[in-house]
């Protein structure tokens, strides 16, 4: 079974660092893309950054320059360095990735981890 883990979320104060960690695991071929989004309370979940299997990067602008994903392609895994962090931020973050499961037949699927809770408070 797949499975999309998080790791590294938690409370840190105004201007400090944060980086979150997931690993992809079970009957994979190769990966799409991956990303993160976040969802705060009383709003919509939105894109915080994604990467592709190419390499191409999104970012959302309220994060621009600030954060930074990347992903170690052996491990199956992604990551995101947040500096600067803002109240802002605060939020539970989702790990999201693009799969490719088995060629024949053709299976591509969308996958969502659990969630990690982001605090940015003084």
């Amino acid at each position: 079974q797949v499975q999309l883990v998080e790791s590294g979320g938690g409370l840190v104060q105004p201007g400090g660092s944060l980086r979150l960690s997931c690993v992809v695991s079970g009957s994979i071929l190769s990966i799409y893309g991956m990303g993160w989004y976040r969802q705060a309370p009383g709003k919509q979940r939105e894109l915080v950054a994604r990467i592709t299997s190419g390499g191409t990067l999104n970012y959302a602008d309220s994060v621009k320059g600030r954060f930074t994903i990347s992903r170690d392609n052996a491990k199956n895994t992604v990551s995101l360095q947040m500096n600067s962090m803002k109240p802002e931020d605060t939020a539970v973050y989702y790990c999201n990735a693009d799969l490719l499961l088995r060629l024949q037949p053709f299976e591509r699927a969308d996958y969502w981890g659990q969630g990690t809770q982001v605090t940015v408070s003084s």
